[in-house]
């Protein structure tokens, strides 16, 4: 007889990869570009790091995919899974491991130039992702800006609208 399965949003046990499990988005894993090809070809970056046995984690995968659904054609989404950073003493600007800073989730949000506009740890909302691609794509701030309203179309998932 099957056990079922333990595991859910509220707990630190492995269901799945996180984004396609509670983001129910499997185009973000894995990531299209390394972060090496992103900042040789000069796009705007989102990189996420995260595990995916973390409450924490869980919970903010959906954010991960709202960010690529306003800015995933403009902008390279790399997800990077912290177990897959290799250990060693001193990592180069090109590797993800250059810019973790040891928590999850964790977001880096870089400007064509390659340099870091965001580098931030924890549950960072939707919102301040979306102001620094605002100020790399000279878009109106949010202020000037139509309203965006959350939607939720299920337990773990929400949209943006106007």
């Amino acid at each position: 007889m099957m056990q079922p399965a333990f595991a859910g949003a509220d707990d630190d046990r492995y269901d799945g990869n996180i984004f396609v499990v509670y983001a129910g988005n499997g185009s973000l894993v894995p990531p299209k570009e390394t972060l090496a090809t992103a900042l040789s070809e000069h796009k705007p970056i989102f990189m996420i790091f995260y595990v995916d046995d973390s409450s924490d984690c869980k919970k903010y995968a959906i954010v991960g995919s709202e960010v690529q659904a306003f800015y995933g054609r403009v902008a390279e989404i790399i997800p990077v899974d912290v177990d897959t950073i290799p250990v060693k003493a001193k990592y180069e600007p090109t590797e993800p491991g250059y810019y973790y800073s040891g928590g999850v989730p964790q977001v880096v949000v870089f400007n064509p130039d390659g340099k870091v506009v965001l580098n931030k740890k924890g549950q960072v909302p939707f919102e301040e992702i979306d102001d620094r691609f605002r100020e790399i794509f000279d878009l109106l701030p949010r202020t000037e800006s139509v309203e965006l309203k959350r939607r939720s179309f299920n337990e773990f998932s929400s949209e943006l609208r106007q």
